[in-house]
């Protein structure tokens, strides 16, 4: 087969952002620096968000900064809440970010404190200030919500996903926020957006909160997602979505895709030996199956936890 599938590590992100012992921004980098050695090269690497709501991330220049300066030719972005957000980006030299809204309302409520019209109007701002800004859109919930329940239609997506077209946005991010899609659900949605919108990238993001995130991912890439987004050792979840407990582990999708014959780009024996590190060091909720297996690769090295 070796056809080959981009893998998008937000570990730095969507990983850490929830951790209530804050994590050094020198062991943040470290860990980056760990994955790009592994072979990974599209990473979100942080986010530009209030450290009132988010203080884990409060080092997201300090992190960006030195990690773009070591690896300009890397894919690597942010999240970014609103036109401020998109703007520190900017300013601190990325020149992709990740504009997340929620399909569902009640969630972009709890989430962003925006309505959809709100939310669109900033997302606006943020096309038409910095035109030269690769603004894409993360689609929080697409597949269910913990207060409106299972997205079964998959036309409420399309008429959202039309809003930020029109606005110049070519890459859509469906997030499974809490682990309800299913392998169905994915293929369906998936294939709705690429028949509407022919010439947008289409990207998933998947929790494994029911165990479905590596069967999810692969129906995901079986129906033509562009890239797929996952976490080291499955670290993680969204902190403003009751159960949304999990991440697809990205060694665990790595060890799936190579077997099966696909090309990830990534070394599983690096990507694992990482994995069991993080496992190690940082407390946190992990999904991953591999990180718990004792023989799938040599025994780790010996590397101190920074804090």
């Amino acid at each position: 087969m070796n056809r080959q599938v981009e893998i998008i590590e937000v570990g730095p992100r969507d990983g850490f952002q929830n951790l209530k012992e804050y994590i050094p921004a020198a062991e943040k980098i470290r860990i980056i620096e760990e994955l790009i050695g592994a072979g990974v090269r599209h990473m979100q690497i942080t986010s530009f968000v209030s450290p009132a709501a988010i203080p884990q991330l409060r080092d997201g220049r300090e992190v960006a900064a030195a990690v773009l300066e070591k690896h300009p030719d890397l894919d690597l972005f942010a999240l970014v809440p609103n036109f401020r957000g998109a703007q520190n980006a900017w300013e601190t030299g990325l020149r992709k970010v990740t504009n997340v809204i929620s399909l569902s309302s009640a969630h972009n409520m709890a989430n962003i404190r925006r309505t959809h019209d709100q939310s669109f109007a900033e997302l606006e701002k943020i096309t038409a200030a910095l035109p030269e800004l690769n603004a894409c859109l993360d689609i929080a919930t697409a597949f269910g919500c913990p207060f409106q329940g299972k997205q079964r239609e998959v036309e409420p997506l399309l008429a959202f996903e039309r809003r930020a077209y029109d606005l110049g946005v070519r890459t859509f991010n469906l997030c499974d926020t809490v682990g309800m899609a299913d392998p169905r659900q994915v293929r369906e949605f998936i294939t709705a957006t690429r028949e509407t919108f022919p010439d947008v990238r289409i990207e998933i993001h998947i929790h494994d909160t029911r165990g479905l995130g590596v069967a999810c991912t692969l129906a995901g890439i079986e129906a033509g997602a562009d890239g797929v987004q996952s976490t080291l050792g499955g670290l993680g979840g969204c902190p403003f979505a009751p159960g949304a407990s999990g991440n697809t582990s990205t060694e665990d999708l790595v060890f799936m895709l190579e077997e099966m014959g696909y090309d990830t780009g990534i070394d599983f024996r690096k990507i694992l030996s990482a994995a069991k590190r993080e496992f190690k060091c940082i407390d946190g909720n992990y999904s991953g199956a591999n990180i718990r297996v004792a023989n799938t690769i040599d025994e780790l090295a010996e590397a101190p936890c920074i804090h």
